[in-house]
């Protein structure tokens, strides 16, 4: 599949700067591209950014099937078209479990990994209230206010409803539509289940960035993470919970910033 994109070339802040090479982020289940525009700026500084939308997600075809191994070879095929050599993957949740998964079936072609917030295992499907909060008809609403309104009765937290609605377009009739593909994705609900064996392991260099107060990631997720991954670093930021690219931007851009000033 072609999945749709935005490159932010390289802008070395000084003329002694080397790039890294290239970097593709991997939003999260419902996310898009659009999530992550400060991040992929700031990374522009050390090398070329390709932010990518998920099928099912953003600007890309929607599908019926929708799995951790379809994206992942739509990430090979993205990778193929653009002749991109050892690349750097940052992928959060849904896209970490897709940057992992094609670490593990393409050992030695990455430079490195960034994996935020996840573990390689399965994750139960607990969506149900995003996905209810999606799925009335938007035809009778005339702004986001009163579709917030009506989303709140499924979903109380404001904060993924905000962020949501980053997928919520205005078309030119003025009618509204969700550019996620809202009824394949309540269809996958298998999607994070059963994609990775005990026998998959890594050499490639890693760095795991988690929040201290997440729900995703507990102890036994870290001896998992340890056993597979062997050149593994592991940063926590303590009070963050899974959106920490969002909520502790500050504390996650230097953290990167300082990863990506000793890649060469």
């Amino acid at each position: 599949m072609k999945l749709s994109y935005k490159l932010y070339p390289f802008q070395p802040t000084s003329i002694e700067k080397k790039t890294v090479g290239d970097i593709i982020i991997l939003h999260g289940l419902f996310g898009s591209s659009k999530n992550w525009v400060t991040i992929a700026k700031y990374l522009s500084g050390f090398g070329s950014v390709y932010t990518v939308d998920a099928r099912n997600h953003g600007d890309s075809p929607h599908s019926k099937e929708h799995s951790i191994r379809l994206m992942s070879e739509d990430l090979e095929e993205l990778i193929q078209d653009h002749n991109i050599q050892s690349p750097i993957l940052l992928g959060h949740s849904m896209g970490g479990l897709v940057a992992m998964y094609f670490d593990f079936t393409h050992p030695g072609f990455l430079k490195e990994l960034i994996i935020q917030d996840i573990a390689p295992r399965s994750y139960p499907f607990a969506y149900d209230k995003e996905i209810q909060s999606m799925s009335f008809p938007l035809d009778a609403f005339k702004s986001r206010t009163e579709i917030d309104a009506e989303m709140a009765k499924y979903l109380p937290d404001t904060f993924i409803r905000q962020f949501l609605q980053m997928s919520l377009e205005r078309m030119d009739s003025g009618e509204y539509r969700w550019k996620l593909n809202v009824q394949g994705l309540n269809e996958a609900r298998r999607l994070f289940e059963d994609t990775f064996s005990d026998a998959q392991t890594s050499n490639t260099k890693v760095l795991f960035l988690i929040g201290g107060i997440s729900e995703y990631i507990d102890q036994k997720d870290l001896l998992l993470i340890k056993n597979k991954f062997s050149n593994l670093q592991v940063k926590t930021i303590l009070t963050g919970g899974h959106y920490i690219h969002f909520t502790h931007q500050k504390e996650y851009l230097e953290i990167l910033g300082e990863e990506f000033s000793l890649i060469s």
